[in-house]
């Protein structure tokens, strides 16, 4: 690579924790100050094409220029009290452009990390008195992820739930950290579920499609968080065909979208 392109990077991967072979979790640390951010927003992550690609990945159908910096949103999954680095979780789509390039990363990689953060799908915009019920599908959960790093540190009175989908057991990012969360914070229920349980037979927690789960009223059941817009706020953050059908239900039980000016009771963000 030449200097003219390095120098269009301007941080480093300090960290790499790969899940599962088509999941990893990055950190990376800019060379200046890391912005400010609200959790629950995005950034964005980029390399150039020039960047090899994992070997299980695709050929580049088209592949890209050389000097061309491929660019991605991610939602940033860190707590905003961490200054040093900014943390996402990744899936690997093996016909993409970037994600087959950042699973080949290590640790000292260089990249290009936007200098500012971005987006509305924060929860300053719910009333604190009421719950939040964070909804997710995949990597959808990493907004949720750095609200409950930053918040639950010191609110002990609002109740957080989060309810995330998978296809297996081993595609639950963050589990084992939300395990134990739930398990010292009794303001906090983590709920996940897998879709492939003949896949996954040693996995003894709930199967099932969000959609269903909702349908048999398991967030109230394990919470005792009513499906109430009165009581709580839903936010949902995954897979646009889930989004679409959750949506749909909860509108019927009363929870309104938030519309351009006016913030409802039901917060979307599509992860695709």
């Amino acid at each position: 690579m030449s200097k003219s392109d390095g120098s269009r990077y301007n941080a480093t991967v300090t960290g790499r924790e790969e899940i599962n072979p088509e999941l990893v979790v990055l950190r990376v640390q800019p060379d200046d100050t890391l912005f400010e951010f609200v959790p629950g927003q995005f950034t964005v992550l980029g390399l150039l094409g020039s960047e090899p690609r994992v070997p299980e990945a695709d050929e580049d159908e088209s592949p890209p220029r050389p000097d061309k910096l491929i660019r991605r949103a991610y939602s940033i999954s860190s707590s905003s009290v961490e200054r040093g680095y900014a943390e996402f979780i990744v899936t690997l789509v093996t016909s993409g452009e970037l994600t087959p390039r950042l699973f080949a990363l290590g640790y000292g990689s260089r990249i290009f990390l936007s200098p500012k953060a971005t987006g509305v799908f924060t929860l300053d915009r719910v009333d604190s008195s009421k719950a939040a019920i964070l909804i997710a599908t995949g990597t959808g959960l990493a907004p949720y992820v750095s609200m409950l790093r930053t918040m639950l540190v010191n609110d002990a009175e609002r109740r957080f739930v989060v309810l995330h989908g998978a296809r297996y057991s081993w595609d639950l990012g963050y589990r084992g950290e939300l395990e134990s969360l739930a398990r010292v914070r009794p303001n906090f229920t983590y709920i996940p579920s897998i879709t492939r349980p003949a896949a996954d037979p040693h996995f003894k927690g709930l199967t099932g499609r969000i959609q269903a789960l909702i349908e048999q009223d398991l967030i109230t059941e394990r919470s005792d968080v009513p499906l109430d817009p009165a009581v709580a706020d839903v936010f949902l953050c995954g897979n646009p065909a889930m989004i679409d059908i959750v949506k749909e239900m909860l509108v019927a039980k009363g929870f309104t979208p938030d519309q351009r000016g006016q913030v409802g009771t039901l917060h979307v963000e599509e992860y695709w």
